[in-house]
C-alpha cells in the first residue's frame, strides 16, 4: 500500500480541526457585512495582547508593512542606518531600502542563525566610520526562536539605537520568560498562511507597549488618518487588515497554545533522533520556540543530492535560505559588517528543513527520520 503523500506544512489538517468554528466565524461576517475594520479587528487585537502581553496590538495587511509602519513611524530617511541579519527573507531589508536608508548586514550564530552581537558591533563601527547615521537594529527570530536579546538589548542601548523584533517567524515563542511581542520597541509578525500562527491570505501585525507609538501607528495604517479619516495628519498606507482574516485568526489563536506544544514536541522528537547524524537545531536555555521551521544541516555532505534522494522518497524539504541578502543582486551593493559574513555564507550552502506543522503524527515523522538518517548517511 501506498504511502499518503507528506506534507511539508498540513494547513489541512488543522482546517478539519476547526472547520465549524472557521465557517461559523466567516458567517458572522458575511452577515454583519463590514469587511474593513469589522468588529472583529478590536476582537483580534485584543486576543493578540492577551495572549503576548503586549499593551497594544495593531492588526495590519501583512508582516513587510508591519516593519515598514514600524520604520516610518520612526521616521526612518535617507542617511540613516539599520542594521539587520543578512539570513533571512528579503523583506527584512527590503523596506529599510524603500525608505531611502541603508539596511547594513550582520552575520549570526550557527546553532540558532540568529543576530551575532559581535558582528553587530562591528557593523556599528563602520558604518560610524563611514558617515552613516546608525539609528536602528531589525533583529529576526528565525524559525521560530527569538533572538539573543540579553545580548542585544545593552547594545542597542549603548549605541542609542532603536529596536524592533522582526518576529515573522517567532511570534508565539518565548525569550527567557518574556513573550515575543513584548521585546524592543516595538515587534512585527506575519500571518502569512505557512506561519505558525497563519490566515487564508495576507496580514500582519505589530506590538508596542508605548501609548503614543500606538496612536502613530493606528494612524498610519489608514493613510495617516486623523480624527476623520479624510483629515490626513501624516503620509501613511493602506494598511489594514480586513475583517475576513481577522474572523479566521481569532479562532487559529484559540488553539495556538496547543499547537505550539505539539510543535516542541515534534522538533524534540526530530532532536533526540537524529542529532548523531546532521546538525539539529540548538534552542537557547531558557527559551521556547514555535519551530516555524525544522531546519537541519549536513555538513560535507552534498545537499542536492541528500534533498534530491529524500524527494524520491517522497519526504518534501525546502531550502531557508540559499543565498544570504548581502549576496543578492538587489542588495550586493550594501554594506556588511567589517569581517564579512562567513557563517551566513556557509550556512546558506548547508541548510535544509523536514516537515514541520502540530499535525504531524509519530508514524509519519519516524518515516521521515529513517529516511534522513538512510539518506544522509550514505551520501
Amino acid at each position: 500500500m501506498s504511502r499518503p503523500k507528506i506534507a511539508f506544512i498540513d494547513l489541512a489538517a488543522q482546517q478539519q480541526r476547526i472547520r465549524p468554528k472557521i465557517d461559523a466565524a466567516v458567517k458572522r461576517v458575511l452577515d454583519h457585512g463590514q469587511y474593513i475594520m469589522g468588529p472583529e479587528i478590536a476582537r483580534f487585537e485584543a486576543d493578540l495582547s492577551a495572549f503576548c502581553g503586549a499593551k497594544h496590538s495593531i492588526a495590519c495587511s501583512n508582516g513587510t508593512d508591519a516593519i515598514a509602519l514600524c520604520l516610518m513611524a520612526k521616521g526612518v530617511k535617507a542617511g540613516d542606518a539599520i542594521f539587520c541579519p543578512s539570513f533571512t527573507f528579503a523583506s527584512t531589508a527590503e523596506v529599510v531600502a524603500w525608505l531611502g536608508a541603508t539596511p547594513y548586514f550582520v552575520d549570526i550564530h550557527d546553532d540558532t542563525y540568529n543576530m551575532n552581537v559581535d558582528s553587530l558591533r562591528a557593523a556599528i563601527a563602520s558604518a560610524r566610520a563611514a558617515g552613516h547615521n546608525p539609528v536602528g537594529v531589525i533583529t529576526v527570530d528565525l524559525f521560530g526562536q527569538a533572538a539573543d536579546y540579553d545580548a542585544v538589548e545593552p547594545v542597542a542601548e549603548a549605541e542609542g539605537l532603536w529596536l524592533l523584533c522582526d518576529a515573522a517567524q517567532g511570534f508565539g515563542a518565548t525569550y527567557k520568560g518574556r513573550k515575543v511581542g513584548t521585546i524592543g520597541e516595538f515587534t512585527s509578525t506575519s500571518f502569512f498562511p505557512a506561519k505558525p500562527l497563519g490566515c487564508y491570505g495576507d496580514g500582519g501585525a505589530i506590538f508596542t507597549d508605548s501609548d503614543e507609538v500606538n496612536e502613530v501607528l493606528r494612524s498610519m495604517v489608514v493613510h495617516g488618518k486623523g480624527e476623520d479619516k479624510y483629515d490626513n495628519i501624516r503620509i501613511g498606507m493602506n494598511g489594514r487588515l480586513d475583517t475576513m482574516q481577522a474572523a479566521i485568526l481569532i479562532e487559529k489563536l484559540a488553539i495556538f497554545p496547543d499547537e505550539i506544544d505539539a510543535r516542541n514536541r515534534i522538533a524534540q522528537r526530530y532532536s533526540n533522533a537524529l542529532s548523531n547524524v546532521v546538525t539539529t537545531p540548538a534552542v537557547m536555555e531558557g527559551c521556547v520556540s514555535v519551530w516555524a521551521q525544522y531546519t537541519v544541516r549536513a555538513p560535507g555532505r552534498d545537499r542536492a543530492k541528500v534533498i534530491a534522494a529524500l524527494n524520491a522518497r517522497g519526504v518534501p524539504t525546502a531550502v531557508y535560505y540559499p543565498k544570504p541578502l548581502h549576496q543578492q543582486t538587489a542588495y550586493r551593493h550594501y554594506p556588511s559588517a567589517e569581517g564579512g559574513l562567513p557563517v551566513s555564507e556557509r550556512v546558506a550552502q548547508e541548510v535544509f528543513s523536514l516537515p514541520m506543522h502540530p499535525y504531524l503524527d509519530e508514524e509519519t515523522q519516524d518515516f521521515i527520520i529513517d529516511s534522513v538518517r538512510e539518506v544522509v548517511t550514505a551520501a
